[in-house]
């Protein structure tokens, strides 16, 4: 599928120029003779790059570039001002705004050509990276888990308490728990020590419960004490 290019620029003449020699370089275009309507065509159709003109009537160049870039979405998107407008004060702001690439008129097509491979490139080695690091972190989270869950359907298999010998039948992350609650934490408090959830520390609590034979808290709690079983 072409990567779709959004041209924004009142002067037809212009426009149709450059939609005509991105077309022919094997690119989607769309075009907008105004800048409401290419905020709208951002949103409808999320284009990977945008060459819009600054004077235009109603909402300008600008304004367009800094409603678009209030969208976490469409932070990174390419930017290019092709433009009148070039004073120093104008380049100036629409970097500040964050074009990527500030051209003055007139141009050369087979230059505009040529920044946007260049800009389009980028954006897609960008992308890719970012969905192969989301990829990882998800991979890693699941890991992560899958080792809670198989640390809690270890702690909470049937078992027969022997008082005598719980400090060895503990795991070793219920002693952790055991060993917060005692310090008078709650769940929320000792899943940022341990970095657990506050669910995950829950279950973990129920296990010691059902291991002592207790039917609360404050009972667990007396029962490590006089067994010994907390500091």
């Amino acid at each position: 599928m072409p990567l779709t290019i959004l041209i924004a620029e009142d002067d037809e003449g212009t426009r149709l120029a450059l939609c005509d020699y991105l077309e022919l370089e094997g690119y989607s275009v769309l075009m907008a003779s105004h800048g409401e309507m290419a905020l709208s065509q951002v949103f409808s159709h999320q284009p990977q790059l945008i060459i819009t003109d600054i004077g235009m009537p109603g909402l300008d160049g600008f304004t367009l570039v800094q409603k678009v870039r209030q969208y976490p979405a469409f932070r990174l998107l390419p930017v290019i001002f092709l433009t009148a407008h070039n004073q120093t004060q104008d380049r100036i702001r629409g970097y500040q705004l964050g074009c990527d690439l500030y051209l003055p008129k007139p141009f050369e097509l087979k230059e505009i050509g040529a920044i946007v491979r260049n800009l389009l490139e980028r954006s897609q080695l960008i992308q890719s990276a970012w969905i192969q690091q989301v990829a990882l972190s998800t991979a890693q989270q699941r890991a992560l888990q899958s080792s809670e869950v198989s640390e809690v359907s270890e702690a909470i298999a049937p078992w027969t308490p022997d008082p005598a010998d719980l400090i060895t039948e503990f795991t070793a992350r219920e002693q952790d728990v055991l060993t917060l609650l005692s310090d008078g934490l709650s769940n929320a408090q000792i899943g940022d020590r341990l970095f657990l959830s506050p669910r995950t520390v829950e279950k973990y609590v129920s296990s010691l419960l059902r291991k002592t034979e207790t039917s609360n808290r404050s009972e667990l709690l007396r029962f490590a004490i006089s067994h010994h079983l907390v500091p």
